[in-house]
């Protein structure tokens, strides 16, 4: 049951949520300010390396984020720089243009594609009178919106409050703030800010304590489905490549799958059968996406657990989008941040997705590509959208989950009965024969993470083939 909230959190909503004013349709201009090269000295500002990829792909994406929370886009530009400014992260002359666009067009709203001090920000707000986001502040409200689930609506809360915890000061602006921070010789504002900043602290404890109990339910939710056991297909790839459209293609479900940047933000999870009869559990994951905020992966590392347990990965990328490689080298690199290997041909299967916005010259020279791969890095070509090579795809993940977990005959002696238990919880039980004296011949499928426990368990077991 849900504690009551005090007068003082109910004064804590409102910080949590810093950018909840954004409303839809509010008249936006999105701001590329990318660097041209890396700062001096070689080592990269947090938030502002030099990203490889062209800066027109980079801005795109930018003004696709702003469309997934409906703003209205009414000008995208870039401002390249070759160092942010201490005080308003673009020089003064751009600043100065940019008011005179900001005024002319009744911009409400002026989306920064990089990371703003708190400073920073409340210095371009009051140069040009709109209120100012940064990359940061766009991707929380879009998981704000997006997140359904206890534990997905609480790590938003968390990521809101440790970013907000810095910006305080923009909430107190007409108050004095110019004296010690305590005591009697403090002034009023920093005796506010220091309050707030003691509730933010207070909630924050207390959503990790929430978010331990939710994480643990999930925990015992994926430990039941360990026990039937089915093996697990995880879903992976860059936002908005077609996860949640081929998740509703291959389960029959109706997960929430649009044309629009992290449409999907919380895991589900649902039962489909593969053309070997067997079953397994897919599981639909939040989309990977470039420059992701680190406060924010740390956050939703969680809703990526089902990834990290998964037996096999299915790598959806969108070959119809120009920077698909770029896409798929930073999935690549968020998989190695949670330990696994994108490389691992056993455990990866590479599905190259929206094939029905290709051209037929550019759908031939992809199938051609793919069937001169060798077998075990085959990607497969498929439209999400049509259904086009889902009966492919669904041969590979029986080849894969095949490969993966050994068949074995064991003789379970009727006495036995932790054994028995032991098989019903580790194992994918395929027959059972029982003999005239009691004895239970099992054929069971176990996976490579835990045949040694049940060699040692079960030395006499017979390996079968296939």
């Amino acid at each position: 049951m849900t504690e009551p909230r005090s007068p003082g959190e109910q004064r804590l909503s409102q910080l949590a949520e810093p950018e909840k004013d954004v409303a839809a349709g509010t008249r936006t201009l999105v701001v590329g300010p990318y660097l041209t090269r890396r700062p001096r000295g070689g080592a990269a500002i947090e938030g502002q390396s030099v990203n490889p990829r062209p800066i027109e792909a980079r801005l795109e994406e930018a003004v696709g984020l702003a469309g997934a929370i409906d703003l209205h886009i009414v000008n995208a530009l870039i401002a390249q720089l070759s160092s942010p400014r201490p005080s308003t992260f673009i020089g003064s002359g751009k600043v100065e243009e940019l008011g005179g666009l900001i005024r002319a067009e009744e911009i409400g709203l002026v989306v920064m594609d990089c990371a703003l001090s708190p400073i920073q920000q409340r210095n371009l707000e009051k140069a040009w009178g709109a209120k100012v986001i940064d990359r940061t502040g766009l991707i929380l409200e879009i998981f704000g919106r997006r997140a359904r689930t206890k534990e997905g609506t609480l790590q938003v809360e968390l990521a809101h409050l440790a970013y907000q915890k810095g910006r305080l000061v923009r909430s107190w602006t007409h108050l004095e703030r110019q004296r010690g921070g305590f005591g009697f010789l403090g002034g009023p504002g920093e005796t506010q800010i220091e309050a707030d900043r003691r509730m933010i602290q207070e909630r924050m404890k207390r959503i990790e304590r929430e978010l331990e109990t939710v994480v643990q339910t999930r925990a015992l939710h994926r430990a039941s489905r360990r026990r039937v056991p089915y093996p697990i297909v995880a879903l992976v790839g860059y936002t908005n490549a077609g996860k949640s459209t081929l998740f509703n293609r291959m389960t029959e479900a109706e997960v929430l799958a649009e044309n629009m940047l992290f449409a999907t933000l919380d895991p589900t999870s649902r039962a489909i059968e593969l053309p070997s009869g067997d079953k397994a559990i897919l599981s639909d994951t939040v989309g990977f996406i470039s420059d992701l905020p680190t406060m924010l992966v740390a956050a939703f590392r969680a809703t990526l657990e089902d990834v990290v347990e998964a037996d096999v990965l299915l790598h959806v990328r969108d070959v119809s989008h120009g920077e698909t490689e770029a896409q798929a080298g930073d999935v690549a690199t968020v998989l190695r941040e949670l330990g696994i290997d994108p490389e691992d041909t056993r455990r990866v299967v590479e599905v190259w997705n929206k094939a029905d916005l290709l051209s037929e010259d550019e759908r031939q020279r992809l199938a051609v590509t793919s069937e001169r791969t060798e077998a075990a890095r085959r990607p497969i070509l498929i439209s999400a959208l049509t259904g086009e090579g889902i009966p492919e795809l669904l041969a590979a993940i029986s080849i894969h989950l095949a490969a993966e977990r050994m068949r074995y005959e064991v003789d379970v002696a009727p006495e036995d009965g932790q054994g028995f238990a032991w098989l019903h919880e580790n194992t994918e039980i395929v027959s059972r024969k029982v003999t005239e004296e009691g004895h239970s011949i099992l054929q069971v499928r176990v996976t490579s993470g835990k045949e040694p426990r049940f060699l040692a368990r079960f030395p006499h077991a017979k390996a079968l083939p296939g």
